[in-house]
């Protein structure tokens, strides 16, 4: 059991039966009125959203997600191929259980994945990774004087914005979480 203010972003919670996990969470405290907790919840099985108000001493069900280190391997028409680190078994992964992450993922990358009930629910990315750039625009004479950015395509066909000195096929680090430029690799 946890307590509603003990909750979470990725905190999964067993509700009426159903396995859902907190999206986002706010504690909403207003005067003389009790304080509460505004959380948006996801459920896994339907991606249905849904925003609930719990008391801040109320009790919620954990549900036991498991988490499995898995190798990204490639992607094909089928979908998306991971390998089990532990036993090598591959197993296919539609795009809706990767999200928006498979833009950063190159072949042998290593990734968390989120199982409930035998189904990829989520995927968690190493926090940065580098790739290499495909295309970028040329450098202007004089843009170099100020702070500006220019678009980039990496290898994954991410596009990310990167400082006027970055060259194609150079390799730079990219975080995840935010899809930001962090610095070149040498």
């Amino acid at each position: 059991m946890a307590k509603a203010s003990d909750l979470r972003r990725g905190h999964a919670v067993n509700i009426d039966g159903q396995v859902f996990m907190v999206v986002d969470t706010e504690h909403v405290a207003k005067g003389n009125k009790r304080s509460y907790m505004q959380v948006k919840i996801r459920n896994i099985k339907t991606g249905q959203l849904l925003e609930q108000r719990y008391r801040v001493s109320d009790d919620l069900e954990d549900a036991f997600l498991e988490k499995k280190e898995m190798e990204y391997l490639y992607s094909d028409a089928s979908g998306h191929v991971l390998m089990d680190l532990q036993t090598y078994d591959q197993m296919t992964v539609n795009s809706e259980a990767m999200g928006e992450g498979i833009k950063y993922l190159k072949p042998n990358t290593p990734v968390q994945i989120t199982v409930c009930d035998g189904q990829v629910v989520g995927l968690e990315l190493p926090n940065t990774v580098e790739l290499r750039v495909v295309d970028t625009p040329p450098v202007l004479k004089g843009s170099t004087a100020t702070n500006q950015s220019k678009d980039a395509v990496l290898e994954t066909g991410a596009r990310v914005k990167v400082p006027p000195f970055i060259e194609p096929g150079g390799i730079i680090r990219v975080d995840t979480r935010s899809g930001e430029y962090i610095e070149r690799v040498k």
